[in-house]
């Protein structure tokens, strides 16, 4: 979750620096959007969409090519709800961060019967450091770059990160580089190159701390619910105890209160239904 987390702060923070890398794009006219596109709960952590005068650029990170939607077609369902909803050119980038054999990372396209969807894919491993070291917004992705000695190239990551005059931004940039180089490097590796401290003051460690106290807090309310609807209800489905797993804190409360007034399993079942069914859009 960790490394998710990172590369959505670098897109959110430093959206400029990512539409050079990826589009070639010296514009300043880029606005992180924030919008919803969920018809139903999609694991969004490592999703960005930016905005580039009349394109979108959707970016998508991913350390492990297993998801539980298939990732081809979450391309072509995110490709549809941005095309539905704003009209304009996109651009969908699947970054992979994490070297792997799997058939996935290569795949480039979704394909079904008469229906074909294509999308970009970059292998982090595949690509050239060099335009990655020049920029410091992305010296986090240059640790996991093709390179024939990994341990030059943290030393040279780390250099690059010491040069960076502003005091919070070489914190954070830091704090970035030593998260996704865990994904290659080992920790006594990355401490020697990398003081401790400066990543602890940093926000990306902060915002990553915060998090990890959220998912405890969920996880403990959700276990509660689900020991609750057991006692009460018997089995429930696997279908109904993986969208109860989606809720959000505030969604689990509010479940917590309303079954105190179901009467039956049936009771639960028409109130997932009124919060996973789509809304009909009345504009149409």
């Amino acid at each position: 979750m960790s490394y998710d987390n990172t590369c959505k702060y670098l897109a959110e923070n430093y959206p400029g620096d990512f539409a050079r890398w990826l589009l070639a794009s010296d514009t300043s006219d880029i606005q992180v959007l924030k919008t919803e596109l969920n018809l139903e709960p999609i694991r969004a952590d490592s999703v960005t969409f930016l905005q580039i005068a009349n394109k979108i650029l959707h970016l998508e990170f991913q350390t492990t090519p297993k998801s539980k939607t298939p990732l081809d077609f979450r391309m072509l369902d995110y490709y549809t709800r941005l095309k539905r909803e704003y009209w304009c050119e996109i651009e969908q980038v699947l970054i992979f961060l994490q070297a792997t054999f799997s058939e996935i990372v290569f795949n480039t396209q979704y394909v079904d019967k008469k229906t074909r969807h294509s999308y970009r894919v970059i292998r982090l491993w595949e690509e050239d450091p060099t335009p990655l070291l020049a920029n410091p917004a992305l010296l986090p992705l240059a640790t996991l770059a093709r390179t024939n000695s990994p341990a030059d190239l943290l030393t040279q990551v780390a250099a690059s990160v010491d040069m960076i005059e502003e005091t919070d931004e070489r914190q954070n940039i830091s704090a970035c580089v030593q998260v996704l180089a865990g994904l290659r490097f080992d920790k006594s590796l990355i401490t020697q190159l990398f003081r401790e401290e400066i990543m602890q003051e940093s926000v990306i460690y902060q915002d990553i701390l915060q998090k990890g106290e959220e998912r405890g807090k969920k996880q403990e309310a959700l276990q509660l619910i689900m020991r609750l609807l057991t006692r009460r209800f018997g089995a429930i489905e696997l279908e109904m105890q993986e969208q109860i797993s989606t809720l959000s804190i505030t969604q689990l409360e509010e479940l917590a209160e309303a079954l105190l007034d179901f009467s039956s399993q049936r009771d639960l079942v028409n109130y997932l239904g009124n919060i996973f069914l789509p809304q009909p859009n009345l504009e149409d």
